[in-house]
C-alpha cells in the first residue's frame, strides 16, 4: 500500500511503485435502499505519511470509471499511472510531502472492492445484478467506516471531480465535523434532465444487449460488451466539448476513405476511429452491472431534496471551508452548476472559493494537468497544508 517514493527510472513527482490493499469493513453497512450488508471490502491505494497528529489526511474520491489507483505506478517499467496522477505525488498540487492521500475503489465498483463482479457470501457466486442499489449518502457512510479502520477522525480535506464532486458535498453535510476542507471540481448538485437521459441511454445500449441476460451474463461466461462499448462512446462524447473535437479530429479521414460512400460502414472517420477505441478499451476494464449502478448514483444524487429541496438548507449543516472549481468548456456540468453550489453555500454563510479555469477540452479537464487549474488547486492545499498540525 506505500508508496516507493526512490523508485528509479520513474519521473519527477511520482509518488513511485504503489500496492493496494484490501480493507475489510466489519461493521454493518445499512443502505438507503433498506438493504444492510453486514460487512464489505474497499480497495485502497494510499500516498504520503500519516503525521503524528492523523490531521494531514486526503481523501480522493474518484468519477463514474476511476478507481483506487489514483498516482503513481504498479511496476517501475509500467507506464501507465494513476488516473490523477498529474495531480498526486511530492511537489503536485496535492503534495504527498505533506499530505497522507487515500484513495479508494467505492463500494459496488468491479476493481475489488465488494461489488457486482465479488461473490454473495449468502449464495457462493458473484453478485452480479443482486447487488444492491448504491448512493452517494452510502459511499460516504462506507468512506466514514474506512477513516474509521485508518484511524482517521477528521479530513484535512475531501477532493473529488465530476461525481467524486458530489461525494464531497454530501460528505460535508451528513459529516460536518470529519472534514476540515471540501475541494469540489466540475461537479453539479444534481443531474440535469439532460444528464439522466444520457445515462439512461447508455443503461439501455447495456442492458439492450443480447449478451447481457438480465445482468447474469458473468454466470454463462459471456459480456455485453457491444452494449457496453456503445455506453463509453456516448459518455466519451459528453466529456468532449465541440471546440476540442473539432481541434482534435475535424473530419479528418482514416486510410483511403474518401468521407463520402462506406457501404459496410466501416470506419472512415479518426474520431470514429478514436471513438471505437475508447470504447472497447473500456470493455476490457470495466463491468456493466457497475456502471449501471454508478450512472443510479448520479441520477439519485440531490442532497436539497431532505430539506424540503433548499440547497442553501443542506449546506447549511457543513462547517467545511470549500472550493469549487469549474470550467467553462465542461457542458456536461457547466460552470452555472458550479453556481448554483456557490450561491446556496452564500446564502448558507459558509466559507466558499470559485474558479472559473479557461479549458479546452470539457468536462475531462479536471483530469488534465492545466497550468492554471493546478496553480489554483496547489495554492488552495498550500493554505490547508499550512493549517494541519504536526
Amino acid at each position: 500500500m506505500k508508496a516507493d517514493a526512490l523508485a528509479s527510472g520513474l519521473p519527477s513527482g511520482s509518488v513511485g511503485v504503489v500496492t493496494p490493499r484490501a480493507f475489510e469493513i466489519t461493521q454493518p453497512l445499512t443502505l438507503d435502499c433498506g438493504r444492510t450488508l453486514p460487512q464489505h471490502t474497499l480497495m485502497v491505494e494510499t500516498y504520503g505519511t500519516l503525521n503524528a497528529a492523523r490531521s494531514n489526511a486526503v481523501l480522493i474520491c474518484h468519477a463514474l470509471s476511476g478507481d483506487h489507483h489514483a498516482a503513481g505506478v504498479y511496476a517501475e517499467d509500467d507506464r501507465k499511472p494513476g488516473w490523477w496522477d498529474s495531480a498526486i505525488g511530492p511537489g503536485k498540487p496535492i503534495d504527498t510531502r505533506q499530505f497522507f492521500v487515500v484513495a479508494l475503489n467505492n463500494l459496488g465498483g468491479c476493481r475489488g472492492s465488494t461489488g457486482p463482479t465479488t461473490i454473495n457470501p449468502e449464495t457462493g457466486a458473484a453478485w452480479g445484478p443482486d447487488f444492491p442499489i448504491i448512493t452517494v449518502r452510502d459511499w460516504v457512510r462506507s468512506q466514514a467506516m474506512l477513516a474509521d479502520t485508518l484511524g482517521i477522525a477528521c479530513w484535512a480535506a475531501v477532493v473529488g471531480g465530476s461525481l467524486g464532486g458530489m461525494q464531497v458535498m454530501q460528505w460535508a453535510i451528513d459529516c460536518p465535523t470529519r472534514l476540515r476542507h471540501a475541494i469540489v471540481i466540475a461537479a453539479a448538485p444534481r443531474a440535469s434532465a439532460q444528464n439522466i437521459a444520457f445515462n439512461e441511454i447508455a443503461r439501455q445500449a447495456i442492458i439492450s444487449d443480447p449478451d447481457f441476460h438480465d445482468g447474469r451474463y458473468a454466470a454463462l461466461g459471456t459480456k455485453p460488451s457491444r452494449g457496453l462499448k456503445l455506453a463509453r462512446m456516448l459518455g466519451h462524447i459528453t466529456y468532449l466539448s465541440d471546440d476540442a473535437m473539432r481541434a482534435r479530429f475535424g473530419r479528418l479521414l482514416r486510410g483511403g476513405g474518401d468521407g463520402r460512400f462506406s457501404f459496410n460502414y466501416e470506419v472512415e472517420f479518426e474520431v470514429e476511429s478514436y471513438l471505437r477505441y475508447q470504447g472497447q478499451s473500456f470493455v476490457d476494464r470495466f463491468d456493466a452491472n457497475t456502471y449501471l449502478l454508478m450512472t443510479k448514483a448520479i441520477d439519485y444524487f440531490d442532497p436539497a431534496r431532505d430539506y424540503n429541496d433548499d440547497l442553501a438548507a443542506a449546506f447549511a449543516q457543513a462547517q467545511a471551508k470549500f472550493l469549487v472549481i469549474a470550467f467553462d468548456a465542461d457542458w456536461r456540468f457547466a460552470p452555472s452548476r458550479s453556481r448554483e453550489i456557490v450561491n446556496a453555500l452564500v446564502v448558507a454563510d459558509r466559507d466558499v472559493s470559485y474558479v472559473v479555469i479557461d479549458s479546452p477540452l470539457g468536462h475531462d479537464d479536471f483530469l488534465m494537468p492545466l497550468p492554471e487549474y493546478h496553480a489554483v488547486l496547489h495554492g488552495y492545499l498550500q493554505r490547508v497544508a499550512g493549517a494541519v498540525g504536526a
